[in-house]
């Protein structure tokens, strides 16, 4: 099978992120052991979604990893022109949900997988898939508490995240949580009888807002866009009707924090003041939703110059946007981005991948490989 017929099977299951992704994972076990490639299947803890680690080559040597997801993000969007899981070709584009975010990628590697198993080679290539990185990097660390058993210590990770088949060095770390306030309900009437939730969470908010414009003053990193981390409030939710008085509200935060600083310590102040309503009658609530650290530039990288000779291409020191790969290098694994597509065609509607990318993406794979054969 060639990119193309791969990436048309891969786009036809609508793996929604937090969704179940039993048959994609069998799809894709079959395929490579049909290669010669030995393939491991590790459930997570959900029950109904599992990660994958492919080897091909002798594994008991230093190799490295070709790291993506199978989850992609909803495509309700009505500007559709298309069914976003049936793949569509028009000219150099290849149209549907995950052809840049990031099946393209897994497409290359499962399609350059038949040339590695014929190369001779004296360390071996893995390949691991994870699930529910769009919901902030769920299912990877499962993946990597597992690999001191399934393989040496890696020697490096390739990230396919869309970069235009650049190498990118470095991306802030994220960190996410639901804020949650209960009060007591009532007839607007009489606000002396109840607990307004909204006003409490406003309280809430407005400190939160004021902190994250204080994260402007620093620590920068130059290297960013923008260059300080921050914080921003993405969903409010509470209330029933204008005359009832809300019993309940939650929000949803995020920080993005640039390397050297924790993005969890980062929502500490945040956190603080909402536990501090208690003294004012109210319940709350803190809800980790997701967090991984920063990737972060490492001078004189071997993985680094590797990829600048395999793409031609001179390294991105920084992105803003968060992957798995910073997962990677805080379990002692050197990690870099590179992969097709735009980040901008990525979680919106009729997103597209060029052929050509796919094609220098492949080739990028078949040549590592090259490079660790006999």
């Amino acid at each position: 099978m060639n990119v193309e017929e791969i990436l048309a099977r891969l786009i036809a299951f609508p793996t929604v992120v937090g969704t179940p992704n039993g048959a994609i994972v069998d799809w894709i076990r079959r395929y490579c052991e049909a290669a010669g490639a030995d393939v491991r299947v590790l459930p997570g803890p959900e029950g109904d979604r599992s990660n994958l680690f492919v080897t091909i080559g002798p594994r008991e040597y230093r190799g490295y990893i070709i790291s993506g997801h199978v989850d992609v993000v909803p495509a309700g969007e009505p500007e559709w022109s298309s069914d976003p899981f049936i793949l569509r070709r028009d000219g150099d584009r290849l149209y549907g949900r995950g052809t840049t975010d990031m099946k393209g990628f897994l497409a290359c590697a499962l399609a350059a997988l038949p040339g590695l198993a014929e190369m001779d080679l004296r360390q071996p290539v893995h390949l691991a898939f994870s699930y529910d990185e769009e919901a902030g990097c769920r299912g990877v660390p499962h993946l990597l508490a597992a690999l001191p058993g399934l393989c040496e210590k890696p020697l490096g990770a390739v990230i396919g995240e869309p970069s235009r088949m650049q190498p990118v060095r470095a991306h802030k770390g994220k960190a996410a949580a639901r804020l949650e306030v209960i009060g007591r309900s009532g007839h607007s009437s009489r606000p002396d009888l109840g607990l307004n939730a909204v006003h409490a969470m406003a309280g809430v908010i407005t400190h939160a807002v004021a902190y994250g414009q204080s994260l402007a003053d620093g620590p920068l990193d130059d290297n960013f866009a923008p260059p300080y981390s921050s914080l921003q409030v993405g969903v409010i939710a509470g209330g029933q009707a204008v005359n009832i008085i809300p019993d309940r509200c939650t929000a949803d935060i995020e920080v993005r924090a640039v390397p050297g600083v924790s993005p969890t310590s980062l929502l500490e102040p945040v956190k603080a003041r909402l536990f501090a309503l208690r003294d004012s009658g109210f319940d709350v609530a803190w809800h980790e939703m997701s967090a991984y650290p920063a990737l972060a530039p490492v001078n004189g990288s071997e993985l680094a110059a590797t990829l600048t000779q395999l793409t031609g291409q001179e390294p991105l020191t920084a992105v803003s946007y968060g992957t798995e790969a910073g997962l990677y290098q805080q379990a002692g694994i050197d990690a870099i981005i590179c992969g097709p597509g735009e980040i901008g065609q990525a979680h919106r509607p009729n997103e597209y991948i060029e052929l050509g990318e796919l094609a220098a993406c492949r080739k990028m794979i078949e040549d590592l490989g090259a490079r660790l054969a006999a």
